[in-house]
């Protein structure tokens, strides 16, 4: 779902914003509040409400149902109970008890308990279809409000698949339909705080649910999701005041949002855009990227501050080689001296690399190698005006170097079939987000050996790089072993060692996630100061939170 979600954020980079004023102002606020999101939903819509569905609608995963704990994005933070109360591991890391919330109803009045929770485990565990993640654990409800988990093997990194990434389903519902892998649910029963209350191919409307467990909410009575036909259509609705809340790079932002009195904004980047490297000459990777000192040069030769500002907008953020997020993740990161990304380019430590490496300018000024350029081709996505921008603008900046760099743009589906099987040299991609801000999630997804395949087989698991490195692999098997920070920490710095030096994905910038609001109709939504979510109005699970926690404007 990742997947989804980063194609959706970046496809909203298309269109410009134009038009002045807005009419927000003008419409009167009233109690019990409706509002309207936009989440990126572009042209017929298709129902499913299907949480164990990739293709399920979005709001279906935390404004539908629940999980048994939320993660914050955002900001370094415990898990927030939901369903759940409490959780603890044995010792030998083989069983997980989960304490379960009392006087909780589906939206059909049936109580919730612990058996609702060991009905779901057990259902994807039996059903391989809805197990991607290979969740391995069959679970007994030994009360109402407690269900006990039991893994194959010590499985402490399992913790936020099962706690935060996983919504749970009644069981008397659910124990009655036939195939879970292909209903598309048309009637959700859940425990969050709206329900289903009319649909149409262009739009659909989710109630209030009067029997939501946490007392007081939600305020809102009505949120109404709709299709647009482009970003365009976007802007131009939200400045019109007929968009409450949705998520779309506008060039202008600071301009656009002082045009309308009720208008405001948030930026909260947490992808790192990449060059994704197919570096593996082993697992079939050809070209001149798999020799690691041409990825440090790419690496070096960025002016990473002509890129933010021509390419993110002036309102990138600054990455850091180690993949993580600087502010976010400073407390893992365990170099200061990998902290953040350079942003000027070094062509003289460039330059050395690669005299170094025998690469040698020719009489075209681009480098070669026992007869072979340095010359390398870079995919992104027809459309994506951001990525293209930045092929464009490194394109020049290479080439000072003696890179030459050639852009190509594919369709979605090309390009993201070339890169998942190996048919790439270099590649425009971002770091999403895992099960949670630890950094296993995101190592153990585009590092370990496990997770990659040779060139021509998918590599879906995430590590489309191709990357292997038996000291990387011993310190994620280190990491999984282990609740200790302190020990986690100390094994993520071998693997920051190694990934600042290797560079099989060569970070650019952390890119901007702008999420834009309304306040006519509705107040309470996150802030600079106050990001109690991560607001992207596409985003999974904190969609949920968002809605329930803003009130009807005064």
């Amino acid at each position: 779902m990742s997947v989804a979600a980063v194609a959706t954020a970046t496809a909203l980079l298309i269109g410009a914003c134009s038009g002045t004023g807005t009419g927000a102002g003008n419409q009167a606020a009233t109690k019990d509040a409706s509002i309207t999101v936009f989440n990126g939903a572009t042209g017929t819509i298709t129902k499913n409400f299907n949480p164990f569905s990739s293709t399920a609608l979005q709001p279906t995963l935390g404004v539908i149902y629940e999980p048994l704990y939320w993660y914050n994005f955002a900001k370094q933070s415990d898990p927030t109970p939901v369903l759940a109360t409490g959780y603890s591991w044995n010792a030998a890391g083989t069983e997980l008890t989960i304490k379960t919330r009392h006087d909780v109803k589906w939206n059909d009045g049936q109580p919730f308990t612990a058996k609702d929770v060991a009905f779901t485990f057990n259902l994807v565990a039996k059903t391989p279809a809805l197990n991607p993640s290979g969740l391995a654990a069959v679970a007994k409800a030994t009360a109402d409000d407690t269900a006990v988990l039991t893994f194959k093997s010590k499985s402490l990194m399992q913790e936020p698949a099962v706690l935060a990434n996983q919504a749970i389903v009644p069981e008397h519902i659910w124990k009655d339909i036939k195939d879970p892998t292909t209903n598309i649910n048309d009637n959700p029963v859940g425990t969050g705080p709206f329900k289903l209350k009319s649909f149409t191919p262009q739009s659909y409307v989710l109630g209030k649910n009067d029997q939501y467990w946490e007392q007081g909410k939600p305020s809102i009575k009505e949120v109404r999701y709709i299709s647009l036909d482009s970003a365009d259509a976007a802007s131009a609705a939200l400045v019109a005041g007929k968009v409450d809340w949705m998520s779309a790079y506008l060039p202008g932002i600071d301009n656009i949002i002082k045009s309308g009195k009720d208008l405001s904004y948030l930026n909260t980047p947490v992808m790192t855009t990449v060059i994704v490297t197919c570096s593996n000459a082993a697992l079939g990777c050809t070209g001149p990227q798999t020799d690691p000192a041409v990825r440090k040069a790419i690496y070096l030769a960025m002016n990473r501050e002509q890129l933010t500002k021509l390419a993110g907008g002036g309102v990138a953020a600054v990455g850091s080689p180690t993949l993580l997020l600087p502010g976010r993740d400073d407390n893992w990161i365990a170099d200061a001296g990998t902290a953040k990304l350079p942003q000027a380019a070094n062509a003289d430590e460039v330059n050395k690399i690669l005299d170094a490496a025998g690469w040698t300018k020719g009489s075209d000024g681009v480098r070669a190698k026992d007869g072979k350029r340095l010359s390398l081709t870079v995919q992104t996505v027809t459309g994506w005006s951001d990525y293209i921008s930045i092929n464009d603008t490194l394109k020049q900046q290479l080439s000072a170097v003696g890179i030459e760099l050639k852009p190509s743009q594919v369709s979605w589906n090309e390009w993201n079939a070339a890169q998942t099987n190996g048919k790439f040299q270099l590649s425009l991609d971002s770091v999403g987000l895992g099960a949670s801000t630890n950094p296993y999630f995101t190592y153990d997804s585009k590092l370990a050996t496990t997770n990659t395949a040779p060139v021509g087989k998918s590599a879906s698991a995430g590590n489309q790089s191709r990357f292997s490195d038996p000291a990387v692999d011993a310190a994620l098997t280190a990491a999984a072993g282990t609740t200790d920070q302190a020990a986690q920490k100390a094994e993520y710095a071998k693997i920051q060692s190694v990934v600042a030096e290797q560079l099989p994905y060569i970070p650019v910038y952390v890119n901007s996630m702008l999420t834009e609001f309304n306040t006519s109709r509705a107040t309470g939504w996150p802030t600079k100061d106050n990001t109690y979510v991560l607001p992207a109005s596409w985003k999974a699970w904190d969609n949920g939170i968002v809605l329930k926690t803003i009130t009807p404007a005064k």
